[in-house]
């Protein structure tokens, strides 16, 4: 990390000016219109929070509001996953950038089946079918983790948003069902689309989200709970993946400019890890071209360098 954080006199003032500023923007972007839950969320929408590993929760803006994480869940699913398996699953899914799109059927075929890393859409597919091989009821064991990290019952599916992914989730399935041929899927792919959409379809808010992943900032000690939620090492490598690829094609412009672990989800929301300071979580429905969240992307963007937050 390049030095300590900046300590604002008032960082909820900070939030809130980053907010009106990202509301100001010329009009960009598009909301998710390929699953039509989301396209009909309002994309006036736009919040930010901050967990620090002190303990505190800042916010502003929608930050209260629930959305659908969709591929921010990819984080969870991966902790489970690690935490069940150990080093084992890395023959099954690799930890490197793909260059190619997030659902690249292609790539996959070249490369037999082994997905680059587990943030893509075939690499989460593998490790969903990890979770259901290895938990008897995996839909819930997941749900019931999201709850515990972010220290609330309070968090929910969106059954339409469920319904919605399982009936326009085709190229989800050529995926799955072209690993199966391979031998890399092995329980029955309608259960693993099944675990894979539901995991997708959790709504949670910027402060849940925030909260919930601020292990990863703590070497992965969740720190209100002071509960191991996984180790040093694997903490260590879920940020390294993220900062490679958690922004779907934009990682590297991400990691050049803002100098952070992130995830994204096309619902919207981003969270941004910042090692040994906490999680940035910030939401608004309209994506880039990328399928990140232009007025998220700017939040975070303008707060890490307000901030100094970079790793770099």
């Amino acid at each position: 990390m390049e030095g300590t954080p900046k300590q604002p006199s008032n960082l909820s003032l900070l939030l809130q000016s980053i907010l009106e500023e990202a509301r100001q923007l010329p009009e960009a972007g598009k909301v998710a219109d390929y699953i039509p839950a989301l396209a009909a969320v309002d994309a006036d929408y736009a919040g930010i929070a901050v967990a620090t590993i002190d303990g505190q929760v800042h916010w502003a803006g929608d930050a209260e509001q629930c959305f659908s994480i969709q591929s921010v869940s990819k984080i969870f699913g991966l902790v489970q996953a690690m935490n069940r398996l150990g080093d084992s699953m890395w023959e099954r899914v690799h930890m490197e950038p793909s260059g190619q799109s997030f659902n690249s059927i292609v790539q996959l075929e070249w490369e037999h089946g082994i997905p680059r890393n587990p943030f893509i859409n075939a690499g989460a597919i593998v490790v969903s079918d990890m979770l259901v091989s290895h938990y008897s009821a995996s839909k819930a064991a997941a749900l019931s983790f999201i709850r515990r990290l972010a220290m609330t019952e309070q968090i929910w599916i969106n059954e339409e948003v469920f319904q919605s992914e399982k009936e326009h989730g085709n190229r989800n399935a050529a995926l799955a069902y072209l690993m199966k041929g391979f031998g890399n899927i092995v329980a029955e792919v309608p259960d693993v689309l099944d675990h894979y959409f539901y995991q997708c379809s959790v709504e949670m808010s910027c402060k849940q989200l925030a909260l919930s992943l601020v292990f990863l900032a703590n070497r992965g000690v969740h720190p209100l709970t002071e509960e191991t939620i996984c180790s040093r090492r694997d903490a260590h490598r879920v940020n390294a993946i993220l900062s490679t690829s958690g922004m779907y094609d934009q990682s590297g412009e991400f990691a050049f400019t803002v100098g952070l672990p992130a995830k994204s989800g096309v619902g919207g929301g981003i969270a941004a890890v910042v090692p040994n300071y906490g999680v940035i979580a910030a939401w608004s429905p309209k994506l880039n071209s990328f399928g990140n969240s232009c007025r998220g992307m700017h939040m975070i963007t303008r707060l890490a360098a307000q901030l100094g937050l970079s790793v770099y």
